[in-house]
């Protein structure tokens, strides 16, 4: 009987060590790819963010009148991966210059965002932001909204590892493809082993 005790504690103490992290670039098809990746990671669920509807479906973001985003929220160890290199990641890995678009996906719900959970996640994504913008990273000003938190609805289920179940789709190897490739050009030694 002590021993589950010990084990339920030493459990619940390494929940309290997770932090959550939920960012909105574009796709969440493309970032739930990219970030489960990661380590550190523990998990990366699709889902919204940002608007005013309570449990939106896909069609309802996607009409761009919900206030929502389609967001991923991550959950990490930050001492394995911390909060500025997922957000490092974040900013190489879209195009955070283009209001309400990535790409072909143009829309509200395809802006990019940042929804700190605490005001330390603010400082650090809006010192890493002015950084950026100082150093001319962009040749056009970054316009990634830093928001608090506020609510996130987890998408459909035919979501949830949508590039792992559809590699050989249009829009995976047009799209998601070359963010993977960008990943690991330019982050390997931050990638999980069984993905290299």
């Amino acid at each position: 009987m002590k021993s589950n005790n010990i084990n339920i504690k030493s459990v619940k103490t390494n929940l309290k060590k997770l932090e959550k992290a939920t960012l909105a670039n574009g796709c969440f098809w493309c970032s739930e790819a990219v970030f489960k990746r990661l380590k550190g990671v523990i998990s990366v669920i699709p889902g919204y963010s940002g608007g005013q509807k309570e449990n939106p479906s896909y069609d309802e973001v996607c009409s761009g009148t919900t206030g929502h985003a389609e967001v991923i929220q991550i959950t990490f160890y930050p001492s394995a991966i911390s909060y500025e290199k997922i957000l490092d990641i974040f900013w190489r890995l879209h195009d955070p210059t283009t209001p309400d678009q990535q790409g072909a996906d143009i829309g509200p719900q395809y802006r990019s965002a940042i929804f700190y959970h605490n005001e330390k996640q603010k400082e650090i994504a809006e010192k890493l932001k002015n950084m950026l913008d100082k150093s001319r990273t962009y040749t056009k000003p970054i316009v990634t909204q830093i928001v608090p938190f506020t609510n996130f609805y987890r998408a459909e289920d035919y979501h949830l590892n949508y590039y792992e179940r559809n590699k050989s789709a249009p829009y995976c190897q047009v799209v998601i493809d070359p963010k993977i490739q960008k990943l690991m050009k330019d982050f390997k030694e931050e990638v999980k082993e069984e993905y290299i």
